[in-house]
């Protein structure tokens, strides 16, 4: 009775999900290489650096370039280092003359790391500047969030919470019903029988494939509830591990919301250096140079962010420190691991789902193969239920039909009778 309960419940949490997951595969296969492919249908927004030996500028000339282009935006935060343009989160500050923000028309805008030249300016969703430049601003949007704002998100978390709880059941599906001669008994749900017909190929598919790469799905699955329902991960890992929540972290700093700080971005990049270091030998580690600087003007903070031996990302937002934008005091540091193992783990599950663990290519062709591989399980899943509701409609059809002639036979006896 109760493994029929969890196949029942298994079909149609699977069929539910499929569609989500279909498109989450496919979407996240390409943002494997998310960069890579906005450079390929963006030809004009490629840099290069104006001489073989150019050095490329540093966080606060870039920051401060930005601010130049467009005065009536606001820097929030922005990574560089290294020989990519520079995508530069953006928002706008708000017009003196009517206390209203100024329509800007751009969330991100992309500059040369050499020259600050600008490169173009891009929007979620929106495609006044052509639709090819905006398609993987779209595709990310349409992953993260269903292209639909927060109510995709939430949507998206309780999928994400779904699929982590149909990942023990689909994996409980697979162990024999009986423990003797247990491994001989399950060593076929490992095996695919490719000589076999398209049923039997499809289903061995869908078992064997989740089975081989469940760890894996698994990771998948709880980093999106990491991502959509952050309230609920964080209170299972607070419940399991020792963790210190970003809201918590947040919620720690004296806030003062401060729209003219009177640090400028060259100070608060120079404060950040020698603050980085000081945490660095204080707390056992190293740094091996700056990725990242923003502003929250909500709380009054930079945010400065490096390179450190403690990292699991090379592309992300890494080792940082917040420091209040008046004063130069630091005001919180956030290492990824080593502190909390709570976030330790948080940090790992990032770093595997955006397919950044040391900047490996080998893992970002593995998570861009692994999407392929959801899609296949969905479709696969959708195949196997149609194919035994088609045998069950018919075995029901053939068994009222011979009930019927029965019938009839009975009939005609009793009626000779």
């Amino acid at each position: 009775m109760t493994r029929h309960f969890f196949v029942w419940l298994h079909r149609w949490t699977g069929l539910f999900l499929a569609g989500f997951l279909i498109l989450e595969g496919l979407t996240g296969s390409l943002l494997a290489f998310n960069g890579e492919l906005t450079r390929l249908l963006n030809p004009q927004m490629r840099a290069a650096p104006p001489t073989p030996d150019a050095p490329l500028l540093d966080l606060a000339a870039l920051a401060e370039r930005a601010e130049a282009l467009v005065p009536e935006a606001r820097v929030d935060y922005f990574g560089a280092g290294g020989p990519d343009p520079v995508l530069m989160r953006c928002s706008p500050r708000k017009n003196p003359a009517t206390g209203k923000p100024y329509d800007i028309g751009f969330k991100y805008l992309v500059l040369d790391p050499w020259t600050g030249k600008e490169l173009g300016r891009l929007q979620d969703g929106h495609y006044a500047q052509g639709f090819v430049r905006n398609i993987m601003p779209f595709v990310y949007d349409l992953h993260m969030y269903l292209a639909l704002g927060g109510a995709g998100a939430w949507v998206l978390g309780v999928v994400a919470l779904l699929w982590t709880l149909d990942c023990y059941v689909g994996f409980y599906l697979t162990l024999p019903v009986a423990l003797a001669g247990f491994w001989g008994r399950w060593r076929p749900s490992w095996l695919i029988k490719w000589p076999a017909g398209f049923f039997r190929l499809n289903f061995d598919l869908h078992r064997a494939s989740g089975l081989w790469l469940w760890p894996m799905l698994f990771v998948f699955a709880w980093s999106s509830v990491m991502l959509e329902l952050p309230s609920v991960y964080e209170w299972t890992t607070s419940a399991l591990f020792d963790y210190r929540s970003p809201m918590d972290e947040f919620m720690s700093v004296t806030k003062h919301p401060n729209d003219a700080p009177r640090l400028g971005w060259r100070a608060a990049q120079e404060i950040g250096a020698r603050l980085m270091d000081e945490q660095a030998a204080l707390h056992g580690f190293t740094v091996k140079g700056p990725t990242g600087l923003g502003y929250i003007s909500e709380i009054g903070v930079y945010t400065y962010a490096a390179q450190g031996s403690r990292d699991v990302r090379e592309r992300g937002w890494n080792t940082s420190l917040w420091l209040d934008g008046d004063t130069g005091v630091l005001r919180s540091l956030d290492l990824p691991t080593g502190e909390h193992l709570g976030n330790t783990v948080s940090s790992w599950l990032w770093a595997l789902h955006f397919g950044d663990v040391f900047g490996l290519l080998a893992y970002r062709i593995f998570v861009c193969a692994l999407g392929l591989v959801i899609t296949m399980l969905s479709v696969t899943g959708i195949y196997i239920w149609w194919k035994k509701r088609s045998a069950r409609i018919f075995s029901a059809e053939h068994r009222g039909l011979a009930a019927k002639t029965e019938g009839a036979t009975a009939y005609v006896e009793s009626s000779r009778a």
